[in-house]
């Protein structure tokens, strides 16, 4: 081909590179609730919990140090890291494919064919010699031209994976700050309950030694002062049991903040914390922009989208234009002779697929598939953030209603030990009284820490479920 028609074959492939084998991307329809179940009023004005820095959110500066420590040596969040960097790399390849490839080669061949051969009088008569020589020295480039927006879709592909690892490493910031908030939250209620527990056999101690003044005196059985030993060795026994609780819930968080097992330094008391729950959810539209997994999900979609139309685009006729230019002689001694070494050709050249046909409409259909499961994936993501918000909300009303009643129960059981001790001395309630009123005490003030537990630990996973903790 000569240089003036390459030249017009160029124009007329620029003039059509805007060219797309497919439609553009199209968010896909999911209808969207107005608002979440278990929400209180209506929030469509209301700026978002999920919008507030979890520095501002957790009250336990003690609990935003654990948290600031996992943000930089959590492992799992160092992969997600990683992960970034690999497509960063990734997309940085893809920009490349709309720039020129340039070779530059040298090269040098000495032939000598056979004494019987045309080649060797031809060489004889030419040159007297028996054999040939020929020395190259090229600057080459070729550069195809992106008509159905073959590279670009590979780009926008590139692109979209990046976003995705971006928001993947959000997701996973946002899952590490509740999961570390919540346990943090379990250490406090287990050291909260190990108090409970070492008062209470304070308690049963302080009885048993009244019970047996009480049997040396004649006023009760050794039966009395047997169940209350065993009322007592029960309440012993939970201490171990709680302690080994708090050494496992420790080593659990240091793993969280990338150390090794070893104690955690406490902030606040599990009855300080304070329980502010009546914040606004925001409306469910907004999880689209807050949660970071519905948008690694959309990304993913986008992603497949891009893939789709690389792959149709790869059915249909390229266009490549290659041009080379260089030095050329048979002899060294005037290989960089000039103008008469010098040699140029520039070549377009026009491909269509024919008997690949078969596998790249295969490789189309399969990214049909991949981008139908994404599509899916990502429904399911919307519905999954829709339900867990809601979940949340709902387990906050009604542990609301439980930590109220359990306050209640802890308060009405601990003026009733105090009596049952009086009445006790004074022979107005029997042993078994004194002892079934400590251990209902016991097990309420249990329960009671259990509950604001649950209770604080909901409001992490509802400020998860939001999409907040990233920021």
């Amino acid at each position: 081909m000569s240089i003036c028609a390459s030249g017009i074959v160029l124009i007329i492939a620029v003039s059509v590179t805007a060219c797309s084998a497919t439609a553009p991307y199209k968010r896909t329809e999911v209808p969207m609730p107005e608002s979440y179940r278990g929400a209180a009023v209506s929030t469509s004005q209301q700026v978002s919990v999920s919008e507030i820095p979890y520095r501002s959110f957790f009250a336990d500066q003690v609990l935003v140090a654990l948290i600031d420590t996992a943000m930089v040596r959590n492992h799992d969040l160092q992969i997600a890291l990683k992960n970034i960097d690999y497509a960063e790399a990734g997309l940085k390849q893809a920009k490349l494919g709309f720039l020129p490839t340039l070779r530059l080669g040298a090269s040098g061949a000495v032939s000598r064919p056979s004494d019987n051969s045309l080649g060797s009088s031809s060489l004889q008569e030419a040159d007297g010699k028996s054999y040939s020589e020929d020395y190259t020295l090229s600057l080459g480039s070729s550069w195809e031209i992106d008509i159905w927006s073959r590279i670009r879709s590979k780009k926008k592909g590139a692109l979209a994976g990046y976003l995705k690892t971006l928001e993947g490493a959000k997701a996973v910031r946002t899952k590490l700050a509740s999961d570390v908030a919540s346990g943090y939250y379990n250490l406090r209620m287990l050291d909260a309950q190990l108090d409970i527990a070492r008062k209470n056999l304070a308690l049963a101690d302080t009885t048993l030694h009244m019970m047996r003044l009480q049997y040396d005196a004649g006023q009760v059985t050794m039966l009395a002062v047997g169940h209350q030993e065993a009322a007592r060795q029960a309440v012993l026994q939970t201490v171990p049991l709680i302690e080994q609780g708090i050494a496992v819930q420790e080593h659990a968080l240091g793993i969280l903040c990338g150390r090794f097992p070893g104690p955690v330094e406490r902030g606040k008391s599990l009855a300080s914390i304070p329980v502010v729950d009546k914040f606004p959810a925001g409306v469910p539209v907004a999880l689209l922009q807050n949660r970071p997994d519905v948008r690694e999900a959309e990304l993913a979609v986008m992603e497949a989208h891009a893939d789709m139309a690389a792959a149709k685009a790869a059915m249909y006729p390229s266009l490549a234009i290659t041009a080379q230019g260089g030095l050329n002689s048979f002899r060294t001694s005037n290989w960089f002779a000039t103008p008469g070494s010098l040699f140029g050709l520039v070549q377009g050249a026009l491909l269509q697929p024919i008997f690949q046909r078969g596998e790249l409409k295969a490789d189309y259909e399969k990214s049909g598939i991949r981008k139908e499961q994404a599509e899916i994936g990502f429904k399911q993501a919307l519905l999954r953030a829709v339900a867990e918000v809601s979940d949340a909300l709902v387990r906050l009303d009604k542990l609301r209603e439980q930590e109220r009643a359990a306050a209640a129960r802890t308060k009405t059981l601990a003026s009733a030990v105090a009596n049952s001790n009086l009445l006790f001395r004074s022979g107005m309630a029997t042993y078994l009284e004194v002892i079934s009123v400590q251990t209902g005490y016991l097990q309420a003030e249990l329960a009671l820490a259990d509950v604001r537990r649950q209770h604080l630990t909901a409001m992490a996973e509802l400020y998860r479920a939001l999409g907040g903790g990233w920021r």
